[in-house]
């Protein structure tokens, strides 16, 4: 048993650091998370294997032969030493652990200087991030645009049921709790684009709550803040309510164009629904080309603000979230109106 133990082990200690399990490190608290999994599993495997190799000895060589059916054990009262030794030293290893775990957790939740603050909204289906800006503004988007190198605290808190945020290559996650804010430190430590996901179960659009978090060079960052929280052109926003209203010329073009693009990009509609033109095959919610046929874009509009005021058959309510008018500019919803009552004509 010790031969095969010690074999054993030594096998899954060597495959369990082999396999890269993780996605890519985008964060600096990835490695001490990493290396404190590391040192589970070197620590778990070998009293796995004792455990599994024992039990199996035990149920080949004690296993009842034929005509021991009614046959009961001696009266034993077992090895005091031993049950003192195999009760202490799983304690003690357990304490150590636990110890070494904490020290990892006050470490990656360590207050920087120069933290970036975001808060983070959850809905049933959708993320929004705010961002607090000088006299009282609010710059918030549907997608996580953070700086990198640059520590950043996230204030975290829900609308409806507890939902958990996590970037997974960012390592750290914690549930949204109804009613309390809870918090989260992460420095991103490498450019690029990275999913945001829930990891709680919260109805039957969890799939599809999902987002990206973009990690950008500290000038671009800043330069897109800018941008923002500055009052929208009417050649960025394709024309703005103007355009849709006027229904012609090439600020029509514009509008539906960038509707088109909200719509298809990463956490838009087509996540959630079916859509020929766009391409996208989402069954969360109706199928939009035959549940907009032939609607208004006024209806359209309400069905965007506010989708619990009419309910396609077949279909709950609170599914879709309610928040896109906060969490989208006006351009985006005049754009969504102008492209959904084009294509669905």
């Amino acid at each position: 048993m010790v031969a095969i133990g010690a074999i054993a082990s030594a096998i899954g200690i060597a495959l369990a650091l082999w396999i890269n399990w993780f996605p890519a490190n985008a964060a600096k608290q990835d490695k001490p998370i990493d290396t404190l999994y590391d040192v589970l599993m070197i620590v778990s495997i070998p009293i796995f294997v004792l455990v599994v190799t024992v039990v199996l000895y035990s149920v080949w060589a004690f296993r009842m032969r034929p005509g021991q059916e009614l046959e009961d054990g001696p009266p034993i009262h077992g090895n005091t030493r031993l049950e003192v030794f195999w009760t202490a030293i799983p304690a003690i290893l357990l304490v150590s652990l636990c110890s070494y775990a904490y020290g990892v957790l006050t470490d990656i939740e360590k207050t920087h200087k120069n933290e970036l603050v975001v808060k983070v909204h959850a809905i049933q289906f959708a993320w929004t991030f705010s961002y607090p800006q000088a006299g009282g503004r609010t710059v918030t988007t549907p997608q996580l645009y953070l700086p990198v190198d640059r520590p950043v605290r996230f204030d975290i808190d829900t609308q409806d049921v507890i939902h958990d945020f996590w970037v997974p290559a960012f390592r750290v996650k914690i549930d949204t709790v109804p009613g309390i804010v809870t918090h989260l430190r992460v420095t991103p430590t490498r450019l690029g684009t990275y999913p945001v996901v829930c990891a709680e179960l919260c109805g039957l659009g969890h799939s599809v709550m999902r987002s990206s978090a973009h990690v950008m060079p500290a000038a671009a960052f800043a330069s897109w803040l800018r941008r923002q929280g500055a009052p929208a052109s009417v050649a960025a926003s394709g024309g703005g309510g103007n355009a849709s209203a006027s229904g012609g010329g090439s600020g029509r073009a514009q509008l539906v164009a960038l509707g088109r693009q909200t719509f298809t990009g990463s956490g838009g509609c087509g996540a959630c629904h079916t859509l020929a033109d766009a391409g996208t095959t989402g069954t969360t919610g109706p199928d939009l080309g035959r549940a907009l046929k032939g609607q208004s874009a006024a209806a359209i509009r309400t069905d965007i603000v506010d989708p619990n005021a009419r309910i396609a058959s077949g279909y709950q309510p609170n599914i879709m979230p309610s928040n896109f008018g906060q969490t989208l500019s006006a351009q985006q919803i005049d754009g969504l109106v102008a492209y959904l009552a084009t294509v669905s004509k």
